[in-house]
This record gives C-alpha cells, sequence and structure tokens, in this order.
C-alpha cells in the first residue's frame, strides 16, 4: 500500500476578499511540483465565496467538472442551457467541458457564504459533446454506508456520470464505526479527505481538511474515532 498524506495546512491557499480559495493540487498562481495531480484527479479547490459574489463567464475544455456545495447556494448558468440554475447543500453538479463550454457560477445568497468543493478529473474521452446534470443526495445514505455520488458514464452504478472511470463517494461515520473500502483495482488509487472530524486509515490519523492518497492496495480500512464526514474520490492512476 502506498500512502501520500496532506495535512490541511499543507495545501495551497489565496484570499482574493470575495473568494477565499484553498487548493489539494497546483492551481492558479500556487504551484507545487509534487502537488500537480493524484492519477486522473487535477483539481480539488475548497472555495468560500462572498454573498453575491462569484466567477464572471470563462470557458472550460476537456475537463469533467464536479462541484459539491456544503453551506449555502450555488447559483449556475452556462451556454448549454442560458438559464440560472441553483444547486444546494445535498445537491451534486457536473458538467463535461468536451468540446468546450462557457459558464458563470456565483453565490446565489445576498447574505450567506457560500462553502463548496470543485473537483476537475481528466477525461478517458476528449472533445465530447457537452453536457450537464445535477442531482439531490439524501444524506440518511451515507451514514454509516458507502453513497455513491458520481461514477463512469460506461458502467451502471448510481449517482451523476462522467467519462472517466471514476468513483465519486461520500459517507457520514458514527464514532467508533468502522469502513471498509474496496478498490476496483490496483490501477485505481483513493484521494481520502476528511471534510470535518478525526479518523485513522492504516495508523495515519486525518483530522479536518487532512487527505490520504491511498494507492497499489486492493483495500483499506477506516476507523471514525469521532463523527466524521468523508470525501472519497476513486481514480486510475494515469499520469499527465
Amino acid at each position: 500500500m502506498k500512502l501520500e498524506k496532506h495535512i490541511a495546512s499543507s495545501r495551497g491557499y489565496a484570499n482574493h476578499g470575495w473568494l477565499q480559495a484553498t487548493h489539494s493540487f497546483s492551481f492558479a498562481n500556487w504551484f507545487n511540483p509534487n502537488r500537480l495531480h493524484f492519477g486522473a484527479l487535477r483539481v480539488l479547490n475548497d472555495d468560500l465565496i462572498a454573498p453575491s459574489m462569484g466567477f464572471s463567464t470563462h470557458p472550460h475544455q476537456n475537463m469533467e467538472i464536479i462541484t459539491i456545495p456544503l453551506k449555502g447556494v450555488l447559483k449556475h448558468k452556462d451556454n448549454m442551457a442560458d438559464e440560472w440554475l441553483y444547486v444546494k447543500p445535498n445537491e451534486v453538479q457536473v458538467m463535461s467541458a468536451g468540446t468546450g463550454v462557457y459558464h458563470s457560477e456565483v453565490n446565489g445568497s445576498a447574505n450567506e457564504h457560500l462553502s463548496l468543493f470543485q473537483i476537475w478529473i481528466i477525461p478517458d474521452k476528449e472533445d465530447v459533446t457537452p453536457r450537464y446534470d445535477q442531482m439531490a443526495f439524501n444524506p440518511e445514505e451515507r451514514k454509516n454506508k458507502q453513497q455513491i455520488i458520481v461514477s463512469s458514464i460506461d458502467d451502471d452504478k448510481k449517482g451523476l456520470k462522467i467519462h472517466q472511470d471514476a468513483l465519486i463517494s461520500r459517507i457520514d461515520l458514527e464514532e467508533g464505526k468502522e469502513f471498509t473500502y474496496h478498490i476496483k483495482s490496483e490501477n485505481h488509487g483513493v484521494y481520502l479527505l476528511n471534510i470535518s472530524g478525526d479518523v485513522t486509515v492504516d495508523k495515519e490519523k486525518l483530522t479536518t481538511r487532512d487527505a490520504l492518497g491511498i494507492s497499489q492496495t486492493q483495500e483499506f480500512k477506516i476507523k471514525a474515532n469521532e463523527y466524521s464526514e468523508l470525501l472519497m474520490i476513486e481514480v486510475p492512476m494515469i499520469g499527465i
């Protein structure tokens, strides 16, 4: 088993006033040659956006983009539908940029900050037709068990779909509970982010926003030392 631990304070950070952005991997003006990607996982940003502020219209191409609001409301518009759509906590948004898409992302509240994760995954097919989807997920269905929120467009697993042999899931573990994660193959790895709480994975302790890249194994066990919420991103361990 290969383990790559990233403590929360080792992430890149930028304070733009309206945006406080924390980067697990090299992004924008933050560059770390040892933190370029984890397999097909290219970006994991932890953003806090001020009320009514956000990203104006900008392009993406050949990337699978997944957005997970944690608090507040995300307001999204793109050139595929040209209408404002709202994404709330316990909902997830996916966008296959493919041949190219333009979109805007803003905080849909005038009073509350928006907290979200944005994930970019390198696709296994380029120049696909752009597509958008979003879905709500019942938090009761991830209590002490894995809840799949994103999977490959080529398989029959639940959740939203992307063009990559990847699996994104969440689990909320009560104190003292254990969970064994089974990885698809030794060509895959899992980037485990502790959203909040305190867990132990193979003797490695993770507190809030700590992460662990796990590869070269078929399974690993998570034990919750206190109530913990976890995000698990399984991807092929490709190079860039």
